[in-house]
């Protein structure tokens, strides 16, 4: 039997990369995308932000959802950028600055002390009952690696051409979508929740 589950992102690159990931482990799941308003993301950790975007998308629809929220944490910045990976290069922020003004903050950091590792809380949020909210899982996953000093590959985005990936010579934007999809920190979240996923979706 085909279960539906709602994807808490109007991102049509990640739902693809999400059904890549979860098509199989979850047999017979339809992951749709999701068109209703988006939430104010508040909190103040990856956690409390996945579980508001997925809280919100099984109210909005009535299916269970599911969330990520995602960031790359360096280790002598204090686990910064973190929740603010997306908004790191200020007003007018994008990618390329993001990128830029990290590489600049770690500019005279020596390799040794350039560890990182990208970031990913998974949530699961069920749709409320009688006015009462319904069952949330959140899992964490993390893809440990160091900042590069400059970008390399053409593959991926965000932080992706900074990041080397532990036990890789090459960065995360050098990699393949394939050898990335078993590796990411996305694929490490999910991982861990698509077992309760599976059984919630079961049970319904």
């Amino acid at each position: 039997m085909t279960r539906t589950l709602v994807l808490a992102s109007h991102n049509a690159h990640k739902l693809e990369e999400l059904r890549r990931i979860l098509g199989p482990l979850i047999p017979g799941i339809e992951l749709i995308g999701y068109d209703g308003p988006e939430p104010v993301e508040d909190g103040l950790s990856f956690e409390e932000n996945a579980l508001i975007k997925a809280r919100a998308a099984a109210a909005h629809t009535g299916l269970p959802a599911i969330a990520d929220d995602s960031g790359i944490a360096v280790d002598v910045l204090g686990g910064c950028p973190g929740i603010f990976s997306a908004r790191w290069g200020g007003p007018e922020r994008s990618d390329a600055r993001n990128v830029e003004l990290l590489l600049w903050q770690l500019s005279d950091v020596a390799d040794e002390h350039r560890s990182a590792g990208f970031v990913c809380a998974a949530a699961l949020a069920l749709p409320p009952v009688n006015g009462t909210a319904g069952e949330e899982i959140c899992e964490l996953g993390v893809w440990p690696g160091r900042v590069l000093r400059e970008p390399a590959g053409e593959h991926g985005f965000g932080y992706d051409p900074i990041f080397q990936p532990e036990g890789e010579t090459r960065s995360a934007a050098e990699l393949t979508g394939a050898e990335k999809d078993l590796l990411s920190h996305r694929t490490r979240a999910f991982g861990a929740l698509a077992p309760e996923i599976r059984e919630r979706l079961a049970a319904g």
